[in-house]
C-alpha cells in the first residue's frame, strides 16, 4: 500500500531549467510544487473530511446523551440500537480509512518526495552557477542552505494540510453546529474567532522575519565552521586555535540571540492564549448552561457544546504553533532562497552550438576583463596561439596569467574582446563542449573526497581499470598508489583519499591530477604551475610525460619556475595586464628585458648553465 502513496509523484521527473528562477517566496514555491497539485488536492479533500468526521463525532456524542435522557436502556437499544451499531461500525471501519488516507497521502506522497525534489532540483541549480558565483560565498553556508531549505519546505506543506485544513475545517464545522444548536452560542465562538485570529495575524507577522532571522545566523554559523574545518593545516600551522574558536563564537552567540527573540514571541502567543481559551470556554459552555436551566437547551447540547469547546481550546495552541511552524519554516526557505534562487549570470546563448575543434588555434582580440574594478585582470590582449603552438606565460603575481586562462575556460565574461578557437566565439557555443576541449593542470591539485581510481576516471568516465592503471603509470603515481592503505581498509585505487585529498602530499595530488589529465587526453591543454608541487627528482621523472602530453596539443603553461617552460615554442610575458614581451626563451634573454631579469633572479632558472648558455 505504502508504495503506491510513494510513487504518485517522482521527484526526478524532467522539467525545464530556468535561468532566472523565480525569487519571490510563493511563486518560488508554487514552480516546485507543480508536480503536486493533484496530490495536493488529495490531501485537502482528506484533511477536510477527516475535520468533518470528528465534528459530526462530537455532535452525535450530544445526541447520545439526550437519547440516554429521555429513555431507559431497553427503550433506547429497542428505537436506536441500529443506529448505534452502524455509527459503532462507522468509527472502526470507515473512519480508520479515511484517517490512514490522509496520513498515507501526507506521510509517504508529500513529505519524502516534495523535499527530495527540492534538493534535487536547488542542487542541479546551483550546480551549473560559475566559478566566480562559488568563490564569492562560504561552501559551507551553500551547503547548508541547500540542505536544510527542502525540509523547512516540506514542513510548510504539512502543517497546511495537517494542521491548518483541518483546524479551518473544524472551526468552521464547530461554529456550524453551534448555530444549529442555538444561534446564541455561535455569538461568544465568533468573538473569540476574531480575537484569535488578530493573536495569529500579530504572531505571523513577527515569526517570519524572526525565523528568517534565526535561519541565516545558522547558515552563517555553518560557513564559519566549515571554513574552520576546510582550513584546519592553516589553523594549526599559525596557532589560531583560540581564534578560530571567537570567530565561531560570535556567530553562534548571534545565533543565540535571533533565537531568544524568536523565543519571546512564542511566550507571548502561549501566554495570550491561555487567556482567549479561557474566554472561549467559560462563554460557550457558561451560556449553555444557562440556556439549560431555562429549558432551552437540552443536556446533551451542554454536552456536546462542552466536548466541542475543549476540543478547540486543545486545538487552538496545536493550529497556532503549527501556524507558526509554518511561517517559521517559510523564513528558512526565504533564507535559503537567497542561494538557490539567484539567477544563472554565465548561460550559454539561445541555440548555441557545440564547439567543434578543427587544428586548435586560439585568438585572443582585445581582450580586457578587470572583475569590475579600474585596474587588475587584463587590458587589450591581443594574441594568437597556432594550431599545436607551446606557448608558456610569465609574469609577476597579478599580472593577469590566470585571468587569462579564467576566461578561456569560460568562468568569467570578457568586460570587452573575445576569445576565438578555430574562429567559434566561446561565448557562443556550449560551455560543457568548450571545456571538454580543455585539459587543465592547476597549481592546487584538489581532489574528490572519493577513492583514487574514481577520481583519475574523472578526466575520462567511460575509461577502462587498465586506462586508468596507465594514465597513473605516465604521471608517475602507480607505485605509491599500490602502496597507499586508508582507515577503512581499502588500499591502492580502491583507498579514499580524504576531503580535497587530504591524505596524501602535495606531490602524490599533483601527480593524481596528472594522471586525471593524461585520462582526459584533451586537444588543447593548460599547465597551471603544473610540476610546484613536485620535488626535483619527482618533476625530472614526470617532464618526458609532460613533454609526451604536449605531443599534437596547443599548450598554454603558466609558471614561475621558468626552467618548466624554457623549451616551450614561444614564451609570453604579462605585465600589469598587457604583453610586453614575446618570444623564445633565448630571444627573450637576449633582449635583457623583463623576462631576462626574472631568469637571472632564479639563478639560471633552476636548470644548468649549459642550457642558458644554448
Amino acid at each position: 500500500m505504502f508504495r503506491f502513496f510513494e510513487r504518485l509523484v517522482d521527484p526526478y521527473t524532467p522539467y525545464p531549467e530556468a535561468d532566472h528562477p523565480p525569487n519571490k517566496l510563493w511563486p518560488f514555491l508554487r514552480e516546485y510544487a507543480r508536480p503536486f497539485r493533484r496530490v495536493f488536492f488529495y490531501a485537502t479533500v482528506s484533511s477536510v473530511l477527516v475535520a468533518v468526521v470528528e465534528v459530526l463525532l462530537i455532535f452525535y456524542l450530544g445526541r447520545v446523551v439526550d437519547l440516554l435522557n429521555d429513555s431507559g436502556p431497553a427503550a433506547v437499544w429497542d428505537r436506536h440500537g441500529t443506529q448505534l451499531i452502524a455509527i459503532a461500525a462507522f468509527v472502526l471501519l470507515l473512519r480508520p480509512i479515511i484517517l490512514a488516507l490522509n496520513v498515507a497521502i501526507l506521510n509517504n506522497s508529500i513529505i519524502p518526495s516534495f523535499g527530495t525534489l527540492i534538493r534535487w532540483r536547488s542542487h542541479r541549480h546551483v550546480l551549473r552557477q560559475s566559478v566566480a558565483w562559488f568563490e564569492n560565498d562560504f561552501a559551507g553556508r551553500i551547503a547548508n542552505r541547500i540542505m536544510q531549505t527542502p525540509p523547512a519546505a516540506g514542513e510548510a506543506v504539512f502543517h497546511v494540510f495537517d494542521s491548518i485544513a483541518f483546524s479551518l475545517a473544524y472551526f468552521v464545522g464547530a461554529a456550524v453546529l453551534l448555530f444549529e444548536a442555538d444561534l446564541r452560542l455561535a455569538v461568544p465562538l465568533l468573538i473569540w474567532l476574531v480575537l484569535y485570529a488578530f493573536l495569529v495575524r500579530w504572531t505571523v507577522a513577527r515569526v517570519a522575519p524572526a525565523s528568517k532571522a534565526s535561519s541565516e545566523a545558522r547558515s552563517n554559523v555553518t560557513g564559519r565552521v566549515v571554513d574552520s574545518y576546510t582550513n584546519i593545516h592553516s589553523v594549526k600551522l599559525f596557532s589560531h586555535h583560540e581564534g578560530e574558536i571567537e570567530y565561531a563564537k560570535e556567530a553562534i552567540e548571534e545565533t543565540r540571540r535571533t533565537l531568544m527573540r524568536e523565543m519571546r514571541l512564542y511566550s507571548i502567543m502561549d501566554i495570550t492564549l491561555v487567556v482567549l481559551n479561557g474566554f472561549l470556554i467559560v462563554s460557550v459552555v457558561g451560556w449553555t448552561i444557562v440556556l439549560w436551566t431555562r429549558g432551552e437547551a437540552t443536556v446533551g447540547a451542554v454536552a456536546a457544546a462542552t466536548a466541542l469547546t475543549l476540543q478547540l481550546s486543545g486545538m487552538t495552541d496545536w493550529f497556532m504553533m503549527s501556524v507558526s511552524n509554518l511561517f517559521r519554516s517559510l523564513g528558512v526557505v526565504s533564507e535559503g532562497m537567497e542561494t538557490i534562487a539567484q539567477p544563472i549570470a554565465l548561460v550559454d546563448k539561445p541555440g548555441a552550438k557545440p564547439l567543434k575543434l578543427g587544428s586548435g588555434k586560439i585568438e585572443f582580440q582585445a581582450l580586457t576583463h578587470h572583475y569590475g574594478r579600474q585596474s587588475g585582470g587584463l587590458d587589450g590582449v591581443d594574441l594568437v596561439i597556432s594550431p599545436g603552438e607551446k606557448v608558456g606565460l610569465v609574469g609577476r603575481s597579478g599580472a593577469g596569467k590566470s585571468t587569462l586562462v579564467k576566461l578561456l575556460l569560460r568562468f568569467h565574461e570578457p568586460e570587452s574582446g573575445r576569445i576565438l578557437i578555430d574562429g567559434q566565439d566561446i561565448t557562443k557555443v556550449q560551455q560543457e563542449s568548450l571545456r571538454a576541449m580543455v585539459g587543465m593542470v592547476q597549481q592546487e591539485s584538489s581532489l574528490l573526497h572519493r577513492s583514487i581510481h574514481e577520481n583519475i576516471l574523472y578526466g575520462r568516465p567511460d575509461a577502462t581499470a587498465a586506462e586508468v592503471k596507465k594514465a597513473a603509470k605516465r604521471a608517475e603515481a602507480d607505485k605509491f598508489i599500490r602502496d597507499l592503505k586508508d582507515p577503512k581498509g581499502q588500499g591502492g585505487y580502491e583507498a579514499q583519499v580524504g576531503e580535497r585529498g587530504v591524505k596524501l602530499s602535495g606531490g602524490q595530488r599533483q601527480r593524481i591530477t596528472l594522471a586525471r589529465v593524461i585520462l582526459k587526453d584533451a586537444p588543447i591543454l593548460i599547465l597551471d604551475e603544473a610540476t610546484s608541487a613536485l620535488d626535483s627528482e619527482v618533476e625530472a621523472a614526470i617532464q618526458d610525460t609532460l613533454y609526451g602530453m604536449m605531443e599534437g596539443k596547443t599548450v598554454i603553461a603558466i609558471a614561475h619556475r621558468l626552467s618548466t617552460i624554457a623549451k616551450m615554442d614561444r614564451i609570453v610575458v604579462l605585465d600589469e595586464g598587457k604583453i610586453v614581451e614575446t618570444g623564445s626563451h633565448s630571444e627573450l634573454l637576449a633582449k635583457e628585458g623583463l623576462y631576462a631579469s626574472f631568469w637571472k633572479r632564479q639563478s639560471g632558472g633552476f636548470i644548468g648553465s649549459g642550457v642558458e648558455a644554448q
